[in-house]
């Protein structure tokens, strides 16, 4: 069984390597600058959407009324990220100009997007929302896959009970599996329940993810614990 390691402040943090398959409590934009250049090989993220979310039973998402963390966490993550890697982050559709914007300003360049169709409808206006998405973005110039997955993919319902925003995990190995080889590291800055440090030690890759909340922080160890 997987022992964590327990919390330190951000300034005390010790080297990269002894923080491998475990998850820092703390804010992303202040850890990631403990970390070394051009460290990691896939970053695998869903931050804040920007939208205020509120699920139905009240749980609502740190962050998510303002972007003044956006830009400083994908610049930090940028510069984390080996030259030649990719960083594939989900995002709020409504938001989509701040996005794109931070994004270029810090360096990455947009290579891709994916789309996950659902079957049901996760709300409604004047559409019915029965997607999510993300972009898949490049640091420099990685090799183009032999064979590159499909950048429409199936989206399997999670319940949400871990956290409200969750991912399904089978989604996130697909990413794992195509971004990443055996043995490689993965960040996820912004790490909620833990789907994307679960889809990493599953597929035998290094992990570290880093959660601003203590009870998604603890959710995520225990998961972790017995995944």
């Amino acid at each position: 069984m997987q022992t964590e390691k327990p919390y330190v402040e951000p300034r005390a943090l010790p080297p990269l390597h002894d923080w491998l398959d475990t998850i820092i409590l703390g804010d992303c934009c202040v850890s990631l600058r403990q970390f070394p250049e051009n460290a990691i090989d896939l970053v695998l993220t869903d931050p804040p959407y920007l939208v205020n979310y509120r699920s139905r039973d009240g749980r609502t998402i740190a962050g998510d009324t303002g972007d003044a963390w956006l830009l400083p966490a994908f610049a930090e993550s940028y510069r984390v990220l080996k030259s030649g890697g990719f960083c594939i982050s989900f995002y709020g559709w409504s938001k989509a100009d701040r996005y794109l914007r931070a994004w270029r300003e810090v360096g990455f360049r947009p290579v891709g997007h994916l789309v996950w169709i659902k079957s049901y409808a996760s709300a409604s206006a004047f559409l019915e929302y029965r997607h999510e998405q993300a972009y898949l973005l490049a640091k420099g110039q990685p090799k183009r896959p032999v064979s590159p997955i499909s950048d429409v993919q199936e989206w399997n319902y999670t319940g949400n009970c871990l956290h409200p925003t969750q991912k399904p995990v089978l989604a996130l190995l697909r990413l794992v599996r195509a971004f990443s080889l055996p043995g490689e590291v993965v960040l996820d800055p912004f790490c909620g329940s833990g789907s994307v440090l679960l889809a990493a030690k599953l597929l035998g890759r290094r992990y570290i993810g880093i959660e601003l909340r203590e009870d998604y922080y603890e959710i995520t160890r225990k998961r972790l614990m017995h995944g």
